[in-house]
């Protein structure tokens, strides 16, 4: 059969209903950002957190491969090309890692832009969520630059470790974007003791301490991204000693916040939280130990970095559970309110 006869050969109805299908998901994705409902607005936002912890994790993958210097430059990949070429100091693999990584920064972005363009075009609009989405695609460039500085500091652990923390700070906006997507704009109002709540801002900085203490710990160890790479000079046991103490801080105040909840009958979703938080912390010191006894072998490694934006993401979400914003607002319900304050005016 010739080329020409294969191109005039009828789809058959299986080619027909599955072209039919991609593109009743096109449209119901394009719709979802252009049209959006409450509920997808929601979905990018989720969808931000998740691709945010996604490239936190193959960011550490590429440190944990020695790819960190894969492209040595920045923008572009070799000093010739925007894409990996042959070069004499780094493999194929290690190229190929680090420029897949550079790669899923534009999937943040779209999904970033996704959601500013689905929160712009939400009825009612709400300039709360329009903020947060914002931060959203210009913290995707900040850290495109901070990236850069990265590669040409030939992966100073200091930037490195910058670069982790403003990765966090990425997740802690996608999901403020998320949880606010949820609830609606009236004056926060605390569901809990004026205490137990001021104890769980007091938990939520002893775990961003302990990210903090993590990095610092990464950086004194011997997964540098690259051979070439310099370390902090810090002694890594002590360091090690010192990040195992802030975990203790951190279970004992996460403790003190389950029981203070319970003995105050604080709300059931409040209580829920911390008990997951609880247990995402207890999974995640086990990783800690075994990857500690264990010599820390990378692939323990990148799952502990993925333990930790969990447990931060756990946090935020005990905190965002604490107190209540009252129930979202509908266009209909908006337009009933203006027409209300029209009346009261006439």
């Amino acid at each position: 059969m010739t080329a020409a006869d294969q191109q005039q050969r009828p789809t058959t109805g299986r080619q027909a209903a599955f072209r039919d299908r991609v593109r009743g998901y096109g449209r119901d994705l394009l719709g979802s950002v252009w049209t959006p409902t409450t509920g997808s607005v929601r979905r990018w936002a989720l969808a931000s957190v998740v691709v945010n912890v996604g490239i936190t994790v193959t960011g550490a993958a590429v440190r944990l491969t020695g790819s960190g210097l894969g492209c040595p430059t920045w923008p572009r990949c070799t000093p010739g090309s925007f894409v990996p070429a042959p070069h004499d100091d780094h493999s194929p693999v290690n190229m190929a890692i680090e420029f897949g990584n550079r790669l899923l920064a534009f999937l943040v972005l779209a999904v970033a832009v996704a959601c500013v363009v689905a929160v712009w075009r939400s009825a009612p609009r709400r300039a709360s969520l329009v903020r947060l989405a914002a931060v959203q695609p210009a913290g995707v460039l900040v850290q495109a630059l901070w990236g850069g500085l990265v590669v040409r500091s030939l992966l100073n652990p200091v930037t490195v470790s910058v670069h982790f923390l403003l990765s966090t700070g990425m997740i802690m906006a996608a999901f403020a974007l998320y949880a606010r997507s949820g609830e609606g704009d009236a004056p926060p109002r605390r569901l809990v003791h004026r205490d137990i709540r001021t104890l769980g801002f007091v938990l939520t900085a002893a775990v961003f301490v302990l990210l903090v203490a993590g990095v610092v710990v990464t950086g004194t160890g011997p997964h540098s991204g690259d051979a070439a790479a310099s370390r902090f000079t810090f002694d890594i046991e002590t360091m090690a000693r010192v990040h195992a103490d802030i975990v203790w801080v951190v279970l004992g105040l996460t403790f003190a916040l389950l029981f203070a909840l319970h003995v105050t009958d604080s709300p059931g979703r409040a209580r829920r939280g911390a008990l997951v938080l609880l247990a995402v912390e207890l999974a995640q010191g086990v990783i800690g130990y075994v990857q500690y006894w264990l010599a820390v072998p990378a692939m323990l490694v990148g799952l502990h970095v993925l333990g930790s934006a969990l447990v931060w993401i756990a946090t935020l979400r005990v905190v965002f559970l604490m107190r209540s914003r009252g129930p979202l607002a509908t266009a209909a319900s908006v337009d009933q309110e203006l027409d209300e304050q029209a009346r009261a005016y006439s």
